[in-house]
């Protein structure tokens, strides 16, 4: 796939008048009594400044055309997505591993598919963001996944032991946890896919046609990532918990106590 080469230019005075919105978010949580304005005040500095400095790094990038430095980012990504997703799932135990693994696994899987298929070229100008949107999305499944899988597990913990006590494996008594666990990390991406183009007009597509591309380009394309993104989360989702459920029970198969919050 090769698109048109198109650009937008947006100034700096049209990011800061942006802020307008920023400011309502916060007089609303102030009004409310919501507490949200210091999280809000840290969330904005924040993006400024790691979206500054993400746009040298890709700037550098593409400059270079360098696969190596694509494959570091990706790998930079990958790790701080994993501790990222390691502390929303604070009741599974040892979760960063295996979560490091599914992220990286859905990656590898979802980018090299689509380079094998021919879908995109192997560019930094394509795997760049399109590594960043499946590692992102793929985090955000697996640690919710994993989340409802801890909480469950504690919630169910006297379940589990008498279904162990009856003579069921670990993954025996976990099966039924584990099929919520997997919807709840799917589920939200799904119903969005569901709803695209009839509630709302997915990021991409809505960036392609402020920059001027053809509708048909922007629909094609913002298709081609949705549907790239549901294999990758739902290989992230199913990596994580195959990998973390192991870690809820003892080699003798016995239910470990829940790790401190």
């Amino acid at each position: 796939m090769i698109l048109a080469a198109s650009s937008i230019h947006v100034t700096v005075g049209e990011v800061g008048a942006a802020l307008a919105l920023v400011a309502i978010a916060a007089i609303a949580s102030r009004a409310w009594h919501a507490g949200l304005e210091e999280d809000i005040g840290i969330a904005v500095i924040r993006s400024l400044i790691q979206l500054t400095a993400i746009g040298y790094v890709i700037t550098l990038i593409f400059d270079q055309d360098s696969a190596a430095l694509v494959l570091a980012l990706i790998t930079v990504m990958v790790v701080f997505g994993a501790f990222t997703a390691r502390h929303r799932a604070k009741l599974v135990p040892n979760a960063f591993w295996p979560l490091l693994f599914a992220l990286a696994i859905a990656a590898a899987a979802t980018l090299g598919l689509v380079i094998a298929l021919g879908i995109f070229p192997a560019t930094p100008r394509y795997l760049v963001p399109v590594g960043g949107m499946v590692i992102g999305n793929s985090m955000t499944a697996a640690a919710v996944a994993l989340n409802r899988l801890g909480e469950d597990v504690q919630e169910q913990s006297r379940k589990i032991e008498a279904t162990l006590a009856l003579g069921a494996t670990s993954t025996q008594a976990l099966t039924p946890l584990v099929r919520r666990s997997l919807r709840s990390g799917m589920i939200t991406l799904v119903d969005s896919t569901k709803t695209t183009g009839l509630i709302f007009f997915p990021g991409t597509m809505v960036g392609m046609l402020l920059a001027g591309a053809n509708p048909t380009d922007a629909v094609r394309l913002q298709l081609i990532l949705l549907y790239v993104l549901l294999g990758a989360v739902s290989i992230a989702a199913i990596m994580a918990i195959t990998l973390a459920r192991r870690n809820f029970f003892t080699p003798a198969h016995q239910l470990r106590e829940p790790p401190e919050p």
